[in-house]
């Protein structure tokens, strides 16, 4: 009698098989072990998921960081931009004291630094302060204390607490403060 191939399979698959009783299960893991090998892998796998979100929770959050330290640097690059513009306004209105539109044009202007959070630096009686003032000069000045702003040659502008351009003023100097 002809055997049918799928019979021949199951025989063939039968010789591979260990005998029942024999050494070969003895071999085989206990159920508890490979349960708490498992396990073991699991805790592993799970360990490097929570460290792979950790890293891309890090990543996203320095990410944002970068995008708004360089928002940031291109607004003042902007602003200070937009200051020597204003400068040769300021300049032009010191030649012709009575045109309108200059004046009109300042006004613009100074209103646009307002809303941006510009204010300016630097007036005729402040105390120096070098953080926010550059001396480009001193003068002596009765009746005015030392370290004093007399003049302000340029205008100095600040973004919130950081300045954009430090003052350029003529200090105060007393008579025995001079050499």
């Amino acid at each position: 009698m002809q055997s049918s191939p799928a019979s021949e399979d199951r025989e063939r698959r039968a010789e591979r098989l260990p005998a029942s009783g024999g050494a070969a299960e003895s071999q085989a893991p206990a159920p508890a072990a490979a349960e708490a090998a498992l396990r073991a892998e699991l805790a592993r796998v799970e360990d490097r998921y929570r460290r792979a979100l950790a890293d891309l929770d890090n990543y996203r959050k320095r990410s944002a960081r970068e995008t708004e330290r360089r928002v940031a640097e291109a607004r003042e690059a902007l602003l200070r931009d937009w200051l020597e513009a204003l400068d040769s306004v300021e300049r032009a209105l010191r030649l012709t004291p009575e045109d309108e539109g200059l004046q009109a044009v300042l006004r613009q202007m100074e209103a646009i630094l307002e809303r941006e959070g510009v204010s300016r630096l630097g007036s005729a009686g402040e105390r120096f302060d070098p953080q926010r003032h550059e001396a480009v000069g001193t003068r002596r000045a009765d009746g005015v204390a030392d370290h004093t702003i007399v003049e302000v040659a340029r205008s100095g502008f600040a973004l919130g607490e950081r300045v954009l351009r430090p003052a350029q003023v003529v200090v105060a100097r007393s008579r025995e403060g001079e050499g």
